[in-house]
């Protein structure tokens, strides 16, 4: 069996007045991830992971913040495209590692929750997906609460033998 390994990083700018989407979750806070779409920072993380592995590139070329059909997408729709791209090129997910840094919001209480949701969009079982929160212990621009950054990493299993 052919298995490959990618990696996501991806970070945003914390505004007020914005929607707090992580991981396909939402929550409850003043502040939220800025950007083009939903800046879903952790689903654009294991995007990223997912294409890397699959060798499609980032998603910054599947999906360009200069390309206004995707201003204000929900970053769910393009998890599923992007497994769509893996499926396609014969791949299918073996485990997904995940960590969000970040000061607000607390993202304890909602894990399960985010777990569930990244598995069910990736065709894999809720402990197939790990996910796990962090501060940066109020260093730098997380620790300001001016940003917010997210890491992955996926195992992908060739489905062509």
């Amino acid at each position: 069996m052919k298995i490959r390994v990618g990696f996501g990083y991806d970070v945003h700018q914390l505004k007020e007045g914005r929607s707090c989407r992580l991981g396909g979750v939402l929550f409850e806070s003043d502040l939220g991830p800025d950007g083009h779409s939903d800046a879903d920072v952790l689903l654009h993380a294991v995007c990223d992971a997912i294409l890397g592995a699959a060798g499609l590139r980032d998603i910054g070329f599947h999906f360009p913040n200069t390309d206004d059909s995707f201003k204000g997408a929900d970053s769910r729709d393009l998890l599923d495209e992007v497994v769509i791209l893996m499926t396609e090129k014969g791949w299918t997910i073996g485990n997904i590692d995940a960590t969000l840094v970040s000061e607000v919001p607390k993202i304890s209480p909602k894990i399960q929750e985010i777990k569930e949701s990244i598995a069910s969009r990736c065709n894999i079982e809720p402990d197939d997906v790990g996910v796990k929160a962090t501060t940066s212990e109020k260093l730098g621009f997380v620790g300001k609460k001016e940003g917010i950054e997210a890491y992955a990493v996926v195992l992908i299993n060739s489905t062509n033998g």
